[in-house]
């Protein structure tokens, strides 16, 4: 049988780094085949390379037995390979249907076809079951939202092999079984799925074959059926499957974070966040549980100062801070860690140590006085590099070079700086390894040991109910229930998202 995909001896070199070294994978067709490794392996690399975003070195490529030399994604599309990023590739000021036909407009009699390209949307749409409206604007949509536009604009140019950088990060259980199922329905039309996760037991329900990269390399080429989570996490990083738990409770009686009767509205008036009131003890992780586009970002917004509130007070300490700017909110002792890197956490062309700068312009040890203190920022940016594991060769490189988890963890390290009083925390382990991610959250750990309140937004329902002291369910914009992360199961929490079945408590 001729194999859809083949890589032999891939090699990627950049200045101080190997990616990739000697790589070889063998993809059969009609199956899913699961890419595993920690961040900074060079999986993403090696998926650039496939997709003709990248040139490797040395080594071939071989699309269903024919050996090809890709100089952009455009040849990559042409020999039916599609990729969907985990940092999306979507033009916010453009709706979604001129989002997926960008760049291969439909014409008829020389004219752009809307109406054609709308109908295939929509079927399409339908067809797997993604729900995307082809006329809203991407400005107005969730992460979710995003995702499932991305795979819709592979599947509209006709890709028959995939791949999937991190397609589970967003979703809740529910979702992912729905993804699963579409995996399904597309493998049994033929076409091939490169599924890049760091869920090993996703990898372990969906794959039929699994590559484990090590620092660049293939270490293995197993069967789902041959091995555990527990022995991939061992292949990927020498430990093993990290935990999510908070041991003893560290909760106090000072209340940081006071919300009361919270409400947000959309730009068109519509009310997004609805009469919310909770409140965040120093010493407690308050989780926030929700099927993304039921107010969370709305909520961040809010808190964060980025967006005004229609009603309602948010104070800090007591104080209230409703008309406070998020600078002052900052410097009050907030610390963000975003949901999304890249649009709100890091600036990708500026070095590490600027990004370390990032939002904590007006304080030592970046500043003095009026000035931005360079030396003091690139001490403590080698600080951040060296406490949080974030592997570059160098302060002085640009975060693009970083992988998403590397990323990931010196925004963490920034956030966790200057002593902050409460973490907003959303999504703070999306995208990133094991490693990365047993990290992290024993840096949450310690900072709630040393009675920091915070509000953990996850769609990582393992991760809400191993780290939260409490967690609440948000739908439609209200919190409609408070469970007990001792008592309830990651399904009964997925049920309680999405309204269906009995209230958990």
């Amino acid at each position: 049988m001729t194999n859809a995909v083949q890589l032999t001896g891939i090699t990627k070199r950049f200045p101080g780094v190997v990616a990739n070294a000697d790589v070889n994978i063998t993809v059969r067709p009609g199956t899913v085949h699961a890419i595993v490794g920690e961040n900074g392996a060079g999986k993403s690399t090696l998926m650039k390379i496939l997709y003709g975003m990248q040139r490797p070195d040395e080594g071939t490529i071989q699309v269903d037995g024919a050996e090809v030399s890709f100089h952009s994604p455009a040849d990559a599309i042409k020999v039916g390979i599609g990729m969907v990023h985990q940092h999306f590739m979507l033009a916010d000021n453009l709706t979604v249907l001129e989002n997926v036909v960008l760049g291969n407009e439909p014409r008829a009699g020389g004219r752009l076809d809307f109406r054609a390209a709308r109908a295939k949307i929509r079927e399409i749409s339908g067809s797997y079951g993604l729900g995307v409206d082809p006329d809203r604007l991407v400005d107005d949509l969730g992460v979710g939202e995003r995702q499932r536009v991305e795979i819709l604009k592979v599947l509209y140019r006709g890709a028959r092999t995939l791949i999937l950088d991190e397609p589970t990060a967003v979703l809740v259980p529910q979702e992912v079984d729905e993804l699963f199922g579409n995996l399904r329905e597309l493998k049994a039309e033929g076409l091939t799925i490169l599924f890049i996760s760091h869920k090993l037991d996703e990898v372990l329900s969906v794959a039929d074959d699994i590559t484990v990269i090590r620092r660049g390399t293939t270490v293995a080429s197993v069967r789902p059926g041959e091995v555990t989570a527990r022995q991939l996490a061992e292949l990927m990083v020498g430990s093993a499957l990290p935990v999510p738990e908070l041991r003893e409770s560290t909760v106090t009686d000072t209340a940081v974070l006071e919300v009361d009767g919270l409400t947000v509205l959309a730009t068109d008036g519509r009310t997004v966040l609805d009469g919310v009131s909770f409140t965040i003890h120093a010493g407690e992780v308050l989780g926030i549980a929700g099927v993304e586009g039921n107010g969370q970002a709305e909520l961040v917004d809010a808190l964060m100062g980025i967006r005004p509130p229609a009603a309602g007070v948010v104070r800090l300490r007591g104080k209230d801070v409703n008309r406070l700017s998020t600078r002052h909110r900052r410097e009050a002792g907030v610390a963000f860690i975003p949901e999304d890197r890249h649009r709100q956490g890091m600036l990708l062309e500026a070095t590490l140590w600027e990004n370390r700068v990032l939002g904590h312009q007006t304080r030592v040890p970046n500043a003095r006085g009026p000035l931005i203190d360079r030396r003091g920022a690139k001490v403590d940016t080698q600080r951040i590099v060296h406490e949080y594991d974030v592997r570059t060769p160098s302060i002085d490189v640009v975060a693009a070079a970083l992988s998403g988890g590397n990323q990931q963890k010196l925004i963490v390290g920034r956030e966790m700086s200057g002593n902050p009083v409460l973490l907003i925390a959303s999504h703070p382990t999306r995208g990133v390894d094991v490693g990365a991610q047993a990290a992290i959250w024993e840096h949450i750990r310690r900072a709630r040991a040393e009675h920091l309140a915070v509000l953990l937004i996850s769609a990582d329902l393992d991760e809400l109910i191993g780290m939260s002291d409490r967690i609440a369910v948000i739908l439609r914009g209200q919190l409609v229930s408070e469970v007990d992360p001792g008592a309830v199961t990651p399904q009964e929490l997925g049920s309680a998202m999405t309204g269906a079945g009995e209230e958990v408590a």
